[in-house]
């Protein structure tokens, strides 16, 4: 049986009242026994056993350093000389844990002035540092999953001196993207990608007969997701080269948090993860089968494979015997914040001629190394600006709360009349407010993961046992699930509910999270109830509409940022509305109508009040439903107005597509009826500001005043060129 050592591999770092961090770093004393060592990391009364990890067969002993989180530009000489990965290659351990230390600084410095995600950078300065120092990019990929963690990767990839611009107008991007940097391999944005597009580079190479690594980094939580699995599935039977670094922070890299703080990764392979943390056995009978190996030679090939099949009975049910049985060799669990065990197993890894697709169990901190990340991960995870110091973020007040507040206080009020309505959210308790619900009805609210194909069909189970669903998700993200909502829930009619949050532009996350094409997506299904709030109180009045459809699916969208202050219902509960009838907010004097789809009609408001102002008296409508259409609506402001502004924050395809058949089946525009759509454009929009991604797209409310002037051949100017302001 394989000795091993003990050895402290890194302590928690404690934030210290001047802005200055103890960073404790290791190198080693060569002293192998046995060529077999393990790491051991102390974390307050956390077990011994529980905590020991890999390393590479040396002793350590650590040099403390101090880290610079006053605010004032941190002094970087080693990353000062970092351009390219190429300039990482000659550096020694000690200088690449120093780097990972500068790297630190940087990153709070510059995420401190503009925002952006903090958490997940932060703890993985050392793995980045080490995959850079012995991988050859771009020659080899190097992808990232989601992208939140990419920070360090594009600063070490020659885009250091635009980190200010970060999530910007016309800045870099808050993800990896193909368009930025040959660095960026891959693009990403959502979650569990990062497999199956390393699995195709990997078999592309192989067919043109190249020999580059392919390196996909994923987290813990994205491997909640059955896109993962597939691509570990298909990787182990196509066996190419490829390697995987399962990033396990014990947090899922999103906003998840629980209203007593940040969320685990949920489902069976997180316990199977904590269960092989402590399978000492697995490790060493592993580690001996490889000693017998070397020290015999091609002779022994017989024995190895029994005690390797000894190792896998040893830890049956873990997450190892998950993974080899998959097909992919494991290696793990490495301390992810030590250089010197990241550089030894990547090197032998890359130096391996052939090993087929490997997993790389790497641990990390989210947040290491600033203690305010380290003490709340999932409210440093995505940040606006902050004092470096303490981290307090300096989020701007407001009268009113964010929609997915508004949505959350409503379906509470609800469910407090009805024990038959349950929650379900994908990972995502505290970016869909479900967190507020789960804390008042724990049995009822349910976090699937990273799942949304499994949320959606979950749900459907539900409304098939009588209860009332309400599925909270992003609309990018239900892009993942329509399948499920076309096949499982529309196709059966069963009344489950989607709350479809963060539709229309979302401002610095940009195209991977821009909610543009729900409402074509989801009206196109022959069953589906469509609807969008124009206000917060109209969305409360929304959920105890969907609350009351029990013969059909329903769904809701709403956009990320705060109400306009309307007048709440009593105790937020709100009023089921009349299906598929809008109504006129304001009365014009015949010749120019404008309906809106969204909270789109606020601007359309402020568009009447500005042609009010050049002596046109405009009506105003809010649609409310886009399926089914209001057709009495449509008849009635089509026959008594000569122009018909349409106006929503959506693709083509979505309410205005619908607009135009219900009028074009109905003969409307046969006479002197002038209709024009105003929707997105068919590209996608940057990140930047909501401001200016709805000037981009030309949305605002000068926009829709513009279009009214045009028709009435008012103005022949430039759009941009008007002096309307919102």
């Amino acid at each position: 049986m394989a000795s091993s050592l003990l050895r402290t591999s890194f302590l928690p770092f404690h934030q210290s009242q001047d802005g200055y961090s103890n960073s404790t770093s290791t190198f080693h004393i060569k002293c192998g026994i046995n060529g077999v060592a393990v790491a051991q990391l102390e974390t307050g009364n956390a077990s011994k056993e529980r905590n020991k990890m890999v390393k590479g067969g040396q002793q350590t002993r650590q040099i403390k350093r101090f880290l610079n989180f006053s605010g004032e530009k941190p002094f970087t000489p080693l990353l000062d000389t970092i351009n390219h990965p190429v300039h990482m290659k000659n550096l020694s351990i000690h200088e690449l844990g120093k780097l990972a230390d500068e790297l630190r600084e940087e990153l709070v410095y510059t995420v401190s002035k503009t925002g952006g995600h903090l958490s997940s950078s932060l703890g993985v300065a050392e793995l980045t540092v080490a995959l850079h120092h012995v991988f050859d990019s771009p020659k080899d990929k190097i992808i990232w999953d989601v992208g939140h963690q990419s920070y360090p990767h594009k600063i070490l990839t020659g885009r250091r001196s635009r980190m200010h611009s970060i999530l910007q107008t016309f800045g870099l991007s808050g993800f990896p993207k193909r368009e930025e940097s040959i660095h960026d391999a891959f693009g990403a944005g959502h979650s569990s990608t990062s497999i199956s597009a390393g699995l195709g580079m990997a078999v592309g190479r192989d067919l043109l007969g190249k020999k580059n690594h392919v390196v996909a980094v994923i987290g813990d939580g994205a491997m909640t997701a059955g896109m993962a699995y597939e691509a570990m599935n298909n990787a182990g039977y196509l066996d190419s080269n490829l390697i995987i670094i399962l990033n396990d922070t014990k947090q899922v890299s999103l906003p998840t948090a629980t209203v007593d703080g940040p969320a685990p990764p949920v489902g069976a392979l997180s316990k199977a993860l904590t269960k092989l943390h402590s399978s000492r056995e697995f490790r060493q009978l592993r580690e001996a089968a490889k000693g017998i190996t070397k020290k015999f030679g091609g002779q022994t090939h017989e024995i190895a494979a029994k005690f390797e099949s000894y190792v896998r009975g040893v830890a049956g049910g873990s997450g190892a015997s998950l993974f080899e049985e998959l097909g992919l060799y494991y290696i793990g669990p490495v301390d992810g914040h030590n250089v010197e065990d990241l550089v030894y197993v990547l090197n032998e890894i890359r130096s391996m001629p052939a090993p087929g697709p490997v997993l790389i169990h790497v641990i990390t901190e989210k947040g290491k190394g600033y203690a305010p990340a380290e003490i709340a991960p999932d409210k440093m995870h995505g940040v606006v600006k902050f004092d470096p110091k303490s981290g307090k973020q300096m989020k701007s007040k407001s009268g009113t709360h964010s929609y997915t507040r508004y949505f959350a206080e409503s379906l509470i009020a609800e469910a407090e009349e009805d024990d038959k309505i349950v929650g379900i959210h994908a990972a995502m308790g505290g970016g869909t407010g479900l967190n507020l619900f789960q804390k008042r009805f724990p049995d009822r609210c349910f976090d699937v993961g990273i799942a949304e194909q499994h949320a959606v069909t979950f749900a459907a189970g539900l409304a098939c046992e009588g209860l009332k669903p309400f599925c909270a998700i992003y609309s990018s993200f239900l892009q993942r699930g329509f399948d499920q909502v076309a096949h499982d829930v529309d196709l059966q009619k069963l009344p489950v509910r989607f709350a479809i949050d963060r539709a229309g532009l979302v401002g610095a996350d940009g195209p991977t999270h821009c909610g543009a094409f729900d409402t074509t997506f989801m009206a196109c299904l022959p069953n589906m109830v469509v609807m969008a709030p124009s206000n917060e109180t109209e969305l409360m009045n929304m959920v105890a509409t969907a609350a009351a459809i029990d013969d059909r699916p329903s769904c809701f969208r709403y956009p990320r940022g705060n109400g306009i202050g309307s007048i709440l219902p009593q105790n937020n509960k709100g009023t089921p509305l009349e299906i598929g009838k809008g109504r006129v907010l304001r009365e014009g004097s015949g010749r120019v109508a404008i309906l809106g789809y969204g909270t789109i009609v606020q601007s359309c408001m402020k568009a009447a009040e500005q042609l009010q102002m050049q002596g046109i008296s405009a009506t105003v409508a809010d649609a409310r439903f886009c399926k089914p259409i209001d057709g009495d609506l449509l008849r009635q402001l089509a026959r008594e107005h000569e122009i018909l502004i349409t106006a929503e924050e959506g693709s083509i395809g979505g309410f205005s597509t619908h607009v135009s058949h219900f009028l074009c089946l109905n003969g409307l525009l046969d006479g002197k009826l002038k209709w024009r759509p105003m929707i997105l454009p068919d590209r996608y929009i940057e990140h930047g500001s909501q401001n200016d991604q709805i000037e981009e797209a030309g949305l605002s409310s000068k926009h829709i005043t513009a279009t009214v002037l045009s028709l009435l051949e008012r103005t022949r100017g430039r759009v941009r060129g008007l002096d309307f302001t919102d």
